[in-house]
C-alpha cells in the first residue's frame, strides 16, 4: 500500500481522443498503471496513475490538455470476496470517507490493484495496514 500521484485529465468525449493520449504516453515511454474514465455528454475525465507523473504532465500541458494532480492510495490486495467490504467498514468506523475508487482483478488472479482516494489518505494507510 502506497501513496501515488493520480492525474485527472479532462478530454473531449470523441472517438480517437483516448487513442491520441495513450499513443503520446507510449511514444514517450510513460506506462499506465491504473486507469478509469467517467463520461458526460461532451467531455470525460480520464484518471490515471502512471510510472512517470512529471513526464506525463509535461506531455499533456504541451498539448494544451487540462490536467489536475491528486494523491491516491494504491492498494495491491487479495482477490477474495469481502476485501473491499472489510476496508470500507474499517474506514467508515473511523469516519473516513471513500471519495472514489477504481481498480481491477483479472479472472483467476490472486491479487488486484485498487486506486482509492479518501478524506484522509495517510490515516487510511495506517488503519488498513493494521
Amino acid at each position: 500500500m502506497q501513496l501515488a500521484k493520480q492525474l485527472a485529465i479532462f478530454l473531449d468525449n470523441r472517438p480517437g481522443t483516448l487513442a491520441r493520449i495513450t499513443a503520446e504516453f507510449a511514444m514517450h515511454k510513460v506506462n499506465i498503471l491504473v486507469i478509469s474514465i467517467s463520461d458526460s455528454v461532451d467531455h470525460c475525465v480520464l484518471r490515471v496513475v502512471v510510472d512517470d507523473t512529471d513526464k506525463a504532465i509535461h506531455l499533456l500541458e504541451e498539448h494544451g490538455v487540462l490536467v489536475v494532480e491528486r494523491e491516491v492510495i494504491l492498494i495491491e490486495g487479495g482477490a477474495r470476496p469481502g476485501e473491499l467490504a472489510r476496508m470500507a467498514a474499517k474506514l467508515a468506523a473511523n469516519r473516513i470517507n471513500i471519495e472514489y475508487t477504481y481498480g481491477a482483478v483479472a479472472p483467476g488472479a490472486k491479487k488486484g490493484l485498487l486506486a482509492m482516494r479518501t478524506s484522509d489518505n495517510k490515516r487510511t494507510i495506517k488503519l488498513l495496514n493494521r
